[in-house]
């Protein structure tokens, strides 16, 4: 990622991810798709070619939607004890709808997050 140094007012990078929006304008697309990074901001030209959230949006939706479910689930089980075509009828759509959802959120914020910070991939200072 290059230096920036065009003069943008600054930019919550929570909300702008929650929004899908550009972490520099906070104004633009973030996203071309439900998941795909655009290619470019349309209103003040940032390059998304920065932008790899790898498998970290991922591994948080796993781990948050999943200790929710989990969670609810237990709790029907012991206090309701439904047959198990109910489990399967309420948590798998649950759990799918709620991960998707999530999975956009939180690419947009640690792309966002990713862009303030300047994180960029380990590069070797070889001191030449």
């Amino acid at each position: 990622m290059s230096d920036d140094n065009a003069i943008w007012p600054p930019i919550v990078p929570i909300s702008a991810g929650l929004h899908g929006r550009c972490p520099r304008c906070g104004e633009g697309r973030l996203f071309s798709g439900f998941l795909t990074v655009g290619r470019r901001c349309a209103n003040c030209g940032l390059d998304y070619s920065y932008a790899d959230a790898g498998d970290g949006p991922a591994v948080f939706v796993i781990l948050i939607i999943g200790f929710i479910v989990v969670g609810l689930a237990l709790w029907m089980e012991v206090t309701l004890n439904p047959p198990l075509w109910l489990h399967f009828l309420l948590w798998i759509p649950l759990t799918l709808v709620l991960c998707l959802g999530a999975l956009r959120l939180i690419k947009g914020v640690l792309l966002t997050l990713q862009y303030r910070n300047k994180a960029a991939e380990g590069r070797l200072d070889l001191g030449e």
